[in-house]
């Protein structure tokens, strides 16, 4: 069983005449991965149309076409490899033979890598003894060819006297005069190398070319059709002359631009149809600081892809998009995501861009975060999509810190303005205009946002602030209504609770004091039955140290916690806070209300009070009244205790009343009437 690849002494270069029907190409020297080909039309390098087999094997593999290449092109398969290294050995670990072998086997292939680009430079004969192999200096040598002397040493020969074209000369004081030929490689055209632009000639080659060999390229007026993605890659420079440079994609299998590294600039031009439109990724290196400035990209199915790829030591950062337009989207005008396990689009910067449907079916959105982090801004652009669209912006699960300021959104069909989906933290919008019939903020991030004259009907929404001096004209308080039995749980979305125990008793939970210092919540009874609601505190021992208890409609209390406890700083005792009851046997005092009018007629009964030392019962003040004419007596009581002042109190007639209070160790009469 092969191991490692076995590196032959072959150059790892191949070439081959295309015939125009050949799609399958042999390459004879082993390559370590994919990505270790170099694919080139005419020395144009290609990024997408063919696939690569065999990578691993001794014997090389294929490079297959999904289109022939065009008869008399010259097809170049290379093996190009960066210098490093990668491999490394533990200090006192397992020695493997396997890995020595393969980082033996890399550096083989770097160093043939190495003496094959050697072997193309010019040089001295073996039989000579070299000389002087340095260029003159740059101001010898401008304008001048390159001649040898009496020893065959380069020198810089004057064109004197020579045939040649006239020299330029721009106006105005200061002026240099220039070769026409210096002069016209400032700027390198696409026609230069033999670019149509008619909008029928394939283009491709030409513009692949010219990007190979230069790295400010220009894209005249015209119509140029290409068939395969166009590079822009490190510190490169394509631009046009406006919206009549067009780059026409003939299919939507590929993607029209792409941006593999840093400091690339795409300005001034049109492009039509593709995959996409112009995607950034860290390929070949971090892709940061690219510019694209006044393009128009129409009916792609994405307009602009920013992808975090698959290394985050090549991320995709603080790019910077100006007065972009992606009409007609079939999924997406503008989206931030990441294929692989690269870091997410971080720090980009996009400004008076749009996104417009101009009545074509979108699927996905306009702008759409799917994944990004820290001030990924949109500043003044605008989502107009129609209404097959899943949102105008949409703000995924996996963003971060994301910034939308004077955003414009508008569709139909209930499509939302804004999208913040789960997962997405701290959205930040300010001065939205919500021109759609859906949402104006549909917020599925759990209030993961703030907002600022945005949506609607709550415009603005403003996490933990402090404010230290403010003028409020109107104030609201978040309210929660809670209609049940048994036991709730308060927590700290809501500081008012408006609570009815009409189907039974019921205990209201603060918070531990603990976990809400400085939060004040209202709780108060909004029935009119007599079940009484008991306001305790979670694991706690309650407000003011003790249950509180609401036991008539229209009682509360306020409570504020200074995180070590609650404290009650309002409550109160409604008109009307009396209950009659008539009946016989024993009533029970529940002290939910201040005044129990009591009638026995239908026989002896026993009013008995709560325990002196009971919860309810410490400090509060009761009154016990018989109505009723009948010589039934109501006997008042204490539960398990001798009663108030140490006895059972009769009230035998009609109007006979008693009121005690309780220290918390006794009931004491304050008032009798018999």
């Amino acid at each position: 069983m092969i191991e490692h690849i076995k590196m032959p002494a072959v150059t790892p270069v191949v070439r081959y005449t295309a015939n125009g029907s050949q799609t399958v190409f042999l390459y004879p020297f082993p390559i370590f991965a994919s990505e270790d080909m170099v694919v080139s039309l005419d020395g144009a390098p290609q990024v997408s149309g063919f696939t690569i087999s065999g990578a691993g094997a001794t014997a090389g593999g294929d490079v297959t076409f999904d289109t022939a290449p065009t008869s008399g092109v010259i097809v170049t398969l290379e093996r190009i490899l960066p210098i490093e290294r990668v491999t490394d050995f533990l200090e006192g670990g397992d020695f493997s033979a396997q890995s020595i072998n393969n980082e033996l086997d890399y550096m083989v292939a770097a160093i043939q890598q190495v003496e094959r680009e050697n072997e193309t430079a010019l040089k001295y004969g073996e039989h000579e003894t070299p000389g002087v192999s340095e260029l003159p200096d740059r101001s010898v040598r401008a304008n001048k060819a390159l001649g040898f002397d009496g020893n065959g040493d380069p020198v810089a020969v004057d064109l004197s006297g020579a045939m040649a074209p006239p020299d330029f000369t721009a106006v105005g004081t200061g002026a240099a005069t220039r070769t026409s030929h210096d002069k016209f490689s400032d700027l390198i055209s696409v026609k230069d190398f033999g670019a149509v632009g008619d909008g029928l000639a394939d283009d491709t080659l030409a513009i692949q070319q010219a990007l190979a060999a230069h790295d400010a390229v220009f894209l005249p007026n015209g119509d140029y059709l290409i068939s395969g993605t166009i590079t822009v890659g490190e510190r490169q420079t394509l631009i046009g002359a406006g919206s009549k440079s067009v780059l026409k994609c003939q299919a939507d299998t590929f993607n029209a631009i792409e941006v593999p590294a840093d400091h690339a600039m795409i300005a001034n031009l049109r492009i039509e149809g593709g995959d996409v439109g112009i995607k950034l990724f860290g390929r070949d290196r971090p892709c940061v600081q690219t510019s694209v400035t006044d393009v128009t990209i129409v009916a792609p199915k994405t307009g602009v892809l920013l992808d975090g790829y698959t290394d985050t030591n090549k991320p995709c950062y603080w790019n910077n998009f100006d007065r972009v337009l992606v009409e007609q989207p079939s999924v997406n005008g503008f989206h931030l995501t990441k294929s692989g396990a690269g870091d997410t689009p971080n720090a980009n910067k996009f400004h008076a861009c749009r996104a417009y449907s101009l009545g074509a079916d979108i699927t996905g959105a306009g702008f759409y975060v799917e994944h990004g982090s820290f001030n990924n801004a949109f500043i003044d652009c605008e989502a107009n999509v129609k209404g097959t669209a899943q949102g105008c912006f949409i703000i995924g699960a996996a963003s971060n810190k994301t910034l939308l300021i004077n955003p414009y959104a508008e569709s139909n069909n209930q499509v939302p303005n804004i999208k913040l989906e789960a997962g997405s933290i701290e959205t930040a919008i300010y001065n939205l205009l919500s021109a759609s019939d859906g949402s104006a903020i549909w917020d599925l991030s759990g209030g993961e946002y703030t907002a600022y004259n945005a949506g609607f009907p709550d415009k603005n929404r403003l996490q933990k602030t402090t404010v230290t001096d403010m003028n409020a004209t109107l104030q609201r308080y978040d309210t929660e209504f809670i209609d049940t039995s048994g036991s709730v749980d308060l927590d700290l979305s809501h500081s008012v609770h408006l609570v009815s125990s009409f189907g039974g008793a019921l205990t209201v939970n603060l918070p531990l004091a603990s976990t809400a210092v400085g939060v004040m919540m209202v709780v108060k009874k909004t029935d009119a039955s007599g079940n009484v609601i008991t306001v305790a505190e979670k694991t706690g021992p309650g407000p003011d140290g003790a249950n509180f208890f609401l036991g008539a409609e229209n009682d509360y209390m306020m409570a504020i916690s200074n995180g070590a406890e609650w404290f009650v700083i309002a409550s109160n005792r409604s008109a009307g806070n009396t209950r009659f009851f008539d009946g016989s046997g024993t009533y029970d005092i529940d002290m939910a209300v201040d005044t129990y009018l009591l009638s026995s007629f239908g026989g002896v009964m026993t009013a008995r009070l709560p325990p002196a030392n009971a919860a309810e019962s410490v400090g509060r003040t009761v009154t016990i009244k018989k109505t009723d004419v009948s010589a039934n007596v109501i006997t008042v009581s204490e539960q398990g205790g001798s009663g108030p002042d140490q006895s059972t109190q009769p009230l035998s007639s009609q109007y006979s009343a008693i009121t005690v209070t309780s220290d918390g160790g006794q009931w004491y009469i304050v008032g009798k009437h018999l």
